[in-house]
Formats: structure tokens, C-alpha cells, sequence
């Protein structure tokens, strides 16, 4: 009955490698891809993270919408590409384990694309103890955003506000302010 069991568990942790190896279909374009050893030790440390985290799923979990929500982004490279990926992963469990769940993974999945390439300019270690920090707190204190409220801008062809400066403390990246010193007019 445990061989079936194990069988069982197996068949499914290589079905979501594959989910995840499929992706490389989209990520290919913007220069990334992953293995099947990549894409396996990925899943063996979502399950690790669900541990440590207390956490149950019953899906693939949330590692293709990761890769989905992040390839694009100018600030990864295939040489930083697993490991961002594993940190990134991480950083989606502890939200929703400090959020209470009161996100749902669109939309905190959303939160941290708009953050990782707006303010953090792609720096890890600021969107976690930073900005995802500053979000769950105020979600457990009952701030809900536009998204969650069902709001609109129904002026979508104007410049939107970033409904999560509230919680920000210092300025994300400005062009006017430091992109002088890296033009290659000099």
C-alpha cells in the first residue's frame, strides 16, 4: 500500500516538473530556460518552503505563474535565473503566510513584479524585507487595495497611481534624478 502511495507521489512530482519545464516555451525568447534538474530542485525546495511554512497545496503550486509573472524582467539573467526563482518562491509563501492569506496569488503576485522592477531594481533582498514587508503588515491591519476592492480607473489611457506607494518610505528609481550618471554621453 505505501509502494502505491510513493508511486503515486512521484507520478505527480514529475508531472509538475514537466508543467514547469513547459514553460521554457515562453522564457526562451528572454534568454532563459531551466533543466530538468533545475526545475526539480525548484519543486523539492517549494516542498521544503511548504514545510517550513506550515503549508498545504494541493496544485503544482505557484512556481509557473512565477516564471510567467517574472521572465521578462530586465533584471534576470540565466545566470541568476534558478536562484532568483528559488528566492522569489520563498518570498511568495512567507506573504501569504503573513498576509493570512487575505491575498489572492494574482495579486500578490502582481504586488511583487510591479515592486521587483519599480523600486527594487531587482534587488531581493529589499522586496522581502522591505516592501513585502510593509504589505502584509498592512494587509493584517485591514488595508485593501483597488484590485481587491473591485475599483476601476476608467481613465486606463492616463498614467495610473501606484495604489502601494502609501507604504513605501523611500523613493524607487528616478530617472530625472539619477539617470544622468549613467548616460553614455560622457
Amino acid at each position: 500500500m505505501d509502494r502505491i502511495f510513493e508511486l503515486m507521489m512521484a507520478a505527480q512530482q514529475e508531472r509538475q516538473i514537466q508543467k514547469v519545464i513547459e514553460c521554457n516555451q515562453k522564457t526562451e525568447q528572454f534568454g532563459l530556460s531551466l533543466s530538468h534538474k533545475d526545475a526539480g530542485g525548484l519543486m523539492a525546495a517549494r516542498q521544503e518552503i511548504l514545510k517550513e511554512r506550515g503549508r498545504v497545496e494541493f496544485s503544482g503550486g505557484v512556481l509557473p505563474a512565477l516564471i510567467d509573472t517574472f521572465c521578462d524582467s530586465s533584471y534576470i539573467s540565466q545566470d541568476n535565473y534558478v536562484e532568483t526563482l528559488d528566492e522569489l518562491q520563498d518570498m511568495f509563501y512567507e506573504a501569504k503566510n503573513e498576509s493570512e492569506d487575505e491575498m489572492t496569488d494574482q495579486e500578490l503576485l502582481d504586488f511583487m513584479r510591479q515592486q521587483f522592477e519599480e523600486v527594487c531594481a531587482g534587488d531581493l533582498d529589499h522586496l522581502r524585507n522591505t516592501c513585502l514587508k510593509r504589505l502584509t503588515r498592512a494587509v493584517r491591519f485591514g488595508w485593501r487595495g483597488r484590485t481587491w476592492k473591485q475599483e476601476r480607473d476608467e481613465y486606463s489611457l492616463r498614467q495610473q497611481d501606484n495604489e502601494y506607494s502609501q507604504f513605501s518610505e523611500e523613493p524607487g528609481w528616478d530617472d530625472n534624478l539619477y539617470g544622468k550618471y549613467f548616460t553614455d554621453d560622457e
